[in-house]
């Protein structure tokens, strides 16, 4: 338990962290612009997909939107459900997409899963946001989110921009990707983030961490289970970190 204290002395405690959550709130708004001033790398790949409205280009994925927003959904083909941190996180994308759409962004999920494996796992977890499948193609592998047999069977894989022994990477791995398309339809690739990258998009950790304890966790995210799993199944670590 934490120290019990006065009114004034907690006031005086509270107004040296608010100084700190100032120097950490100017320094996201630097990160971010740093993140906006990023140079641009052209998608000349012919990437198809396959989705509930059948196939579909990477260029066709931003459904008539400048900007396009991919999270890079840990189910493999293989897989029997979605990844626990990956149904976590997407369980904050349904309330978001009238804003992004409105705001000119697209959100689709991409997973290497067959198509039917995916829709029978949104169907589960009662979501409403696009979700295709890119089983057909390179996409997962060329944005290092999915990993071959025999990379893993080398010394290294490349994730999160640097590499990482294969002996402890998963075939799958979650990540997010922009791209942008100009009024030529020329597409390009404006960003990528890996691993914890994309935590800021988990709107309940920002609620616990303002909670009395915290995120309680023992490891990262450890507490998570997926939304239909609370009343029965054991703590299991999430399979995203």
């Amino acid at each position: 338990m934490n120290q019990v204290v006065s009114r004034d002395v907690w006031l005086e405690a509270r107004r040296q962290l608010l100084a700190r959550e100032k120097e950490a709130t100017h320094l996201r708004d630097r990160v971010n612009a740093e993140r906006l001033a990023l140079p641009w790398v052209k998608v000349d790949k012919d990437y198809v997909f396959d989705t509930p409205a059948g196939k579909k280009t990477l260029a066709d994925l931003f459904d008539g939107r400048s900007q396009l927003i991919i999270y890079h959904f840990m189910l493999g083909p293989d897989w029997d459900a979605g990844c626990t941190g990956c149904s976590f996180l997407a369980d904050h994308f349904d309330g978001a997409l009238p804003h992004l759409n409105n705001h000119d962004v697209t959100l689709v999920a991409i997973s290497r899963a067959p198509l039917e494996k995916v829709e029978a796992y949104k169907e589960r977890m009662g979501w409403s946001f696009p979700w295709v499948s890119s089983f057909a193609n390179d996409f997962n592998f060329d944005y290092h989110v999915s990993f071959s047999k025999e990379e893993l069977a080398g010394e290294k894989v490349f994730y999160n921009f640097t590499p990482m022994d294969a002996a402890e990477g998963f075939d799958e791995l979650p990540g997010l990707s922009a791209f942008y398309k100009d009024e030529a339809g020329n597409v390009f690739h404006t960003y990528s983030s890996y691993a914890r990258g994309p935590e800021e998009l988990i709107g309940t950790l920002m609620i616990l961490d303002r909670a009395p304890k915290g995120r309680n966790e023992d490891s990262t995210m450890n507490f998570v289970r997926r939304h239909d799993e609370y009343e029965d199944a054991p703590k299991a670590q999430s399979c995203c970190h």
